[in-house]
């Protein structure tokens, strides 16, 4: 007898979501959470569909900043390019948005258990059957039938697993972001600055917050990290743009443009959400791609309870799964991707001044982003592929 059938360690939406999925199964699920809190701190743009979001959870307006209905792009040289958002966008209070998350899965019969910082990993005849974790200064461990991941970019669990999560620098962004307070912007617009004037090898975003505030933020792709600061580089940019921002809060990290991991189980473990890399590659985002990896793994762990069997070979499922609602997807995203960061920022700006001389209201991200593989023609069967959902 384990003490659960499923360890989830992570509470953000992938690990919310995967603990939610195996307790609607019948599964006995304990969830297990680094911080203090759930959804703290929080390292995100906070952007996200609202037709992704609602095929999980009914907007709440109390978790929802700011409606999105516009969106700005912006060339090397400050040519704008407005249109409307086809569907409005969110952008999230995550803290309040993570809690509802975790709540609904506890509601489902998952256990919550916060300060639990997994360290090790209960290993036994080539199987992961639980995990080791210190709690207020005392060591722990608790056995399961299956451990899943869903522990971040670092991926800690993912790593002791002997799982090669290691990522190319030209696979991972360093990010950084600002949540300010009084400045004056359009608080239905998402703002995205382009080229390596901005943010080389990535790009900068404005999302508002809605009451004069914003996160500012941006990543620069991993192999010109070393000659640039994304810290300094965004508190330039507040100097020149917002000199009468004030910084409410700041916070770093990595970010992954990866394909998905091409190992992500072994035997008694899923990773899943940004721990197997399931984050768009192109912008970045992976709040609702993670919930969707992380309901997938949940429901397959809650199905293999119920066999018994707890092999990599036995997930399969899994992978499948996700491979045929988004992974596929991302593979073309991340051939997109790696054409767009060949596009110099004179094309960009050509790109830009064509696309100037449109009306918003016949503009698109389609009719962007086409306009942009014109200039990377082997991008655009991806480009075509991905929106069309093919």
């Amino acid at each position: 007898m384990t003490d659960f059938d499923v360890i989830v360690v992570g509470g953000g939406p992938a690990g919310s979501m995967a603990a939610e999925a195996a307790a609607k199964k019948g599964a006995r699920v304990l969830m297990l959470e680094k911080d203090r809190d759930i959804g703290y701190p929080v390292r995100c743009g906070e952007g996200v569909g609202a037709k992704g979001l609602k095929t999980f959870i009914d907007p709440d307006p109390k978790w929802i900043a700011t409606t999105i209905s516009k969106v700005r792009m912006r060339s090397p040289d400050n040519t704008k390019i407005d249109f409307g958002l086809e569907g409005a966008g969110y952008v999230l209070d995550r803290r309040l948005f993570d809690y509802a998350l975790a709540n609904r899965a506890s509601q489902a019969g998952v256990q919550i258990q916060t300060r639990a910082y997994v360290d090790g990993l209960i290993l036994d005849d080539e199987y992961v059957k639980g995990v080791k974790y210190q709690y207020m200064g005392e060591s722990r461990e608790l056995s399961a039938k299956i451990v899943i991941a869903a522990d971040g970019v670092e991926s800690r669990v993912g790593r002791m697993a002997g799982l090669r999560t290691a990522t190319k620098l030209k696979d991972m962004d360093s990010g950084y972001q600002a949540t300010v307070g009084n400045i004056d912007i359009d608080q239905e617009m998402i703002d995205f600055y382009n080229g390596d004037v901005w943010a080389p090898g990535g790009y900068l975003w404005i999302f508002p917050k809605g009451d004069g505030m914003a996160n500012i933020g941006l990543g620069v792709n991993g192999i010109y990290a070393k000659d640039c600061n994304p810290h300094d580089m965004i508190h330039t940019f507040l100097k020149n743009h917002f000199p009468t921002a004030t910084v409410l809060s700041s916070v770093c990290g990595g970010i992954p443009i990866a394909k998905t991991l091409k190992r992500y189980t072994a035997n008694g473990l899923m990773l899943t959400g940004d721990a197997a890399r399931m984050v768009n590659p192109v912008h970045g985002g992976g709040i609702i791609t993670g919930m969707v990896g992380g309901r997938i793994a949940g429901d397959v762990a809650g199905d293999l309870i119920q066999t018994g069997d707890y092999s990599e070979t036995a997930m399969e499922p899994y992978r499948k799964r996700w491979y045929k609602t988004e992974g596929k997807n991302h593979e073309a995203f991340y051939r997109i991707s790696q054409g767009i960061a060949e596009i110099t920022d004179e094309q960009l700006n050509k790109i830009a001044h064509r696309l100037a001389k449109t009306p918003s209201e016949k503009l698109s991200l389609l009719k962007i982003f086409t306009a942009v593989a014109r200039e990377k023609p082997k991008i655009l069967l991806d480009v075509t592929r991905a929106f069309a959902g093919v």
